[in-house]
């Protein structure tokens, strides 16, 4: 596989928030936006992120209170949605390919249904449907940590009890969409990838049995999947 230079910027959005991304692949080429798991950051797709920008643009960022991005005092789902958004507006993006991995799947559909013209094809890799779920209380890992732990605390909340208006608004969706399940070794059930098929006018669920992390098991297999529906 070809190894592609990739170029790390930041910028800010939504009223001063730094925002670091990275960017590899051809300035002419449609351009697609990683957004990465939860304590994960633009670097978790570097498995894939070469072969998938051999003809595009790819951006991958670092959602708020992740990596080189701002630790900020607030957050929510919601404002990194925000935050997704006013990256597009700042690189003058009108309309982009979305791809989220669980967390960012989350943040992807959110950003889908809020600004449905502003996204062409989305891919959601292992990400839950917004629907209740039994909370578990995070533990926090010991030693430095690459993301912000007040943000763990306070999105697993909305990840465990989502505003049932986002159920709702995946209906507003008009991006042919990708939902790809882990298969049995997820650790999510198979009825939240069902869930997020039939609401979603246009879409269509596959399952790639790698678990949770399918991109970072299965590279070439993602790819491959990511790269064809892409560019249908």
């Amino acid at each position: 596989m070809t190894t592609r230079k990739t170029e790390h910027h930041t910028l800010t959005v939504n009223g001063g928030v730094r925002l670091a991304y990275e960017v590899t692949g051809p300035a002419d080429g449609p351009p697609v936006l990683l957004l990465p798991a939860l304590g994960e950051t633009a670097a978790d797709w570097a498995p894939v992120r070469d072969e998938l920008a051999r003809e595009r643009r790819v951006f991958a960022l670092d959602l708020r209170g992740h990596g080189r991005s701002e630790w900020t005092r607030e957050y929510s789902l919601e404002l990194m949605r925000e935050d997704v958004l006013g990256l597009l507006d700042a690189l003058g993006l009108d309309r982009v390919d979305l791809v989220g991995h669980s967390m960012g799947g989350v943040v992807a559909y959110l950003a889908a249904a809020a600004q449905p013209h502003r996204v062409g094809r989305l891919v959601l890799e292992d990400a839950p449907a917004p629907l209740p779920r039994e909370a578990v209380a995070p533990v926090r890992p010991e030693g430095e940590l690459a993301f912000d732990w007040a943000m763990v605390l306070a999105v697993r909340p909305q990840l465990d009890r989502p505003d049932p208006a986002w159920l709702a608004g995946l209906s507003r969706i008009t991006a042919p969409t990708l939902v790809v399940y882990g298969g049995p070794a997820s650790h999510l059930p198979p009825a939240s990838f069902d869930e997020v098929t039939l609401r979603i006018p246009d879409a269509r669920l596959i399952t790639l049995p790698y678990g949770h992390l399918i991109h970072a098991a299965a590279p070439e297999e993602f790819t491959a999947a990511v790269s064809t529906f892409l560019a249908e």
